[in-house]
């Protein structure tokens, strides 16, 4: 099986982003790039609170691992980046209720993050099998 690049799909066409694709799936996986909040169509951070930027962020990982046939309940694990760790319960309530049953496995690091943007996520999925 050769790895297939995921999309986002309301990401702009005439947007080049960087030296990454929005997710990679191989063999019933889907690895997913560090996600964040962005207005696809628009490609624009989109800055708030902190629960604001990690719904959006969810909302845009839930959108691409759906595009493939996946939801978020096959997360496997995450990797958080928060600009301030002091806002790690904010982000834990608004990341709690994007997984049902068991939640993926997770590492929550503070991080330098650019473009004053507060969260970064990425996930791995096991994808359902069809």
């Amino acid at each position: 099986m050769d790895k297939v690049k995921i999309t986002h799909p309301q990401r702009n066409p005439d947007f080049v982003t960087g030296a990454y694709s929005d997710a990679v799936a191989y063999n019933g996986m889907l690895f997913l790039s560090g996600q964040a909040s962005v207005d696809f169509a628009s490609s624009k951070f989109v800055l708030g609170t902190v629960e604001e930027e990690t719904r959006r962020t969810l909302d845009n990982i839930k959108t691409i691992v759906e595009t493939v046939g996946g939801s978020m309940d096959d997360a496997l694990k995450s990797t958080v980046h928060l600009k301030d760790i002091a806002d790690f319960d904010k982000f834990n309530a608004v990341y709690a209720t994007y997984f049902n049953g068991i939640k993926p496995a997770r590492t929550t690091v503070q991080s330098v993050l650019g473009e004053n943007i507060k969260v970064e996520i990425d996930i791995v999925f096991k994808l359902p099998t069809v």
